[in-house]
């Protein structure tokens, strides 16, 4: 969803804990068997390593996986998938975790895997670069098929990690892991989805409307709407400073159209991009007087949260592939801005085809997002969706229905898209975790003493919200 550029990838994989609490030993040739550990990964049709990093504890592998690009048409030919493995030992389970974007090359874990003390695989989106076939038929890219590449990795590894699984991933990941679990149920023995999107009926989004009329405090929501309907008011002088940006760091805006556009969507996006990333105690850094703040102070404000070099060709370039999927399937969310003046808005929240080369057809699909929600309403077994009370995308949420089985929806007071088990109410923190570790197979004796089974740490399990592009989850 719609993020400030300078946020992105950097902080999108870490989660999770290193050293255990007395579970399982490093890995190692000792701990795999007589084989090392690398030698089996290397040993599957398909599996190439890129590069081996150290980390103690843990063996790290960044490798590249064979894949068909239509699996319903594997003639058609085939790509190569990164993945990433953090190998703890082949006896404790393993976390599949995917953020829905590029995967990260530097070892790191996420909550449940630091719960589960296991091992994780980590899963690059198809046609996020270097994961995308050539040449790209743009067809290929759905969540079918992403599950498929899930499916058919999940089969490979399960021979050397025969232990209990778990899929996971935040925002754009959770909704992967949930429509992994949707199409390959049987896969899995439990699912824990983060501030998962799940805009059924994509042209009915008044829930985001009613959310922002009521999130956080009436002062905080004064100020960010005040700052924003001013950045429209002058948007002459300060287009003209976007322009100077533009021209000094070369960027363009031939895919969204206009500089103008580019401008608008930008501001359209702050008080959205607040409430994803901030908490409601960051209001004091918003001026408190939009009026009388100098060009600069607005300037500065909207490029902090929203990023001024997102809507440009090279800020939208990388995340094509995510934008060609909110047009075709997952939807976007449209809300309106009462608060603004008509003439002071040109545009309004501009639809996903904006942000795809033109080139690039696209056609959406009103039945994919219905057909996940009423599976999961109706057949969810073993699924955790947990949101953040703050977080605009929760909005528009998951919800489990009678035909599911021991399967949760929480959210975690006053927080954002950063929302986790740790953040919940102690007493569906305790729940959550021992719900992971039963379906983990490493059960806690009681629900009491359910927790994580592995120390934090501050390297491995840095904690931060799922940053993608501003307003984008």
């Amino acid at each position: 969803m719609r993020k400030a550029l300078r946020w992105l990838l950097a902080l999108t994989v870490l989660i999770g804990t290193l050293s255990t609490a007395g579970a399982a030993t490093a890995a190692g040739p000792e701990a795999t068997g007589t084989t090392d550990i690398k030698e089996q990964l290397l040993s599957i049709p398909g599996m190439s390593l890129i590069q081996e990093k150290p980390y103690t504890g843990y063996r790290f592998f960044v490798l590249n996986y064979t894949q068909p690009i239509d699996h319903r048409h594997p003639s058609k030919g085939t790509f190569q998938q990164r993945i990433t493995v953090l190998h703890k030992d082949v006896s404790r389970p393993t976390v599949f975790y995917t953020g829905g974007y590029n995967v990260s090359t530097t070892p790191s874990r996420r909550e449940p895997t630091q719960i589960v003390d296991g091992n994780q695989v980590s899963m690059e989106y198809r046609f996020f670069t270097p994961s995308r076939p050539d040449p790209a038929d743009w067809s290929t890219l759905d969540i079918w098929q992403a599950a498929s590449d899930q499916h058919r990795i999940f089969k490979a590894l399960k021979k050397i990690y025969t232990k209990n699984w778990i899929a996971t991933g935040g925002s754009k990941g959770g909704m992967t892991a949930t429509y992994f679990e949707r199409f390959y149920p049987h896969d899995m023995d439990g699912v824990v989805a983060y501030v998962a999107p799940n805009d059924v009926v994509n042209n009915e989004d008044s829930a985001y409307d009613r959310f922002f009329a009521s999130v956080g405090t009436k002062e905080c929501r004064d100020r960010l709407n005040a700052v924003q309907r001013e950045a429209l008011v002058r948007r002459e002088p300060l287009e003209k400073k976007y322009e100077a940006y533009a021209a000094e760091n070369g960027y363009t805006f031939t895919t969204v159209g206009s500089l103008d556009q580019a401008y608008e969507a930008v501001v359209l996006d702050y008080v959205w991009g607040f409430w994803q990333y901030s908490l409601l105690s960051d209001c004091d850094s918003i001026p408190a007087d939009a009026a009388t703040a100098t060009d600069d102070e607005i300037w500065n404000s909207i490029d902090t949260i929203s990023g001024f070099s997102f809507y440009t060709d090279q800020g939208l370039e990388p995340y094509t592939p995510y934008y060609y999927q909110a047009g075709t399937q997952l939807g976007a969310p449209t809300i309106h801005f009462p608060y603004i003046e008509k003439k002071y808005v040109r545009y309004g929240y501009q639809p996903p085809r904006n942000f795809v080369p033109r080139d690039i057809p696209m056609r959406f699909q009103p039945g994919a997002m219905r057909d996940v929600d009423t599976w999961v309403a109706h057949n969810a077994r073993h699924m955790l969706f947990v949101y953040g009370q703050n977080d605009p995308w929760g909005a528009e949420r998951f919800r489990v229905g009678k035909g599911a089985k021991d399967s949760y929806v929480f959210t975690a007071p006053g927080l954002n898209h950063g929302a986790n088990v740790a953040g919940l109410v102690a007493d569906q923190k305790a729940l959550a975790t021992a719900r992971i570790l039963e379906w983990a197979g490493v059960a806690a004796s009681s629900t009491a003493q359910a927790k994580p089974l592995a120390k934090f740490d501050a390297k491995l399990d840095v904690r931060d919200v799922e940053r993608e592009p501003a307003l984008r989850p």
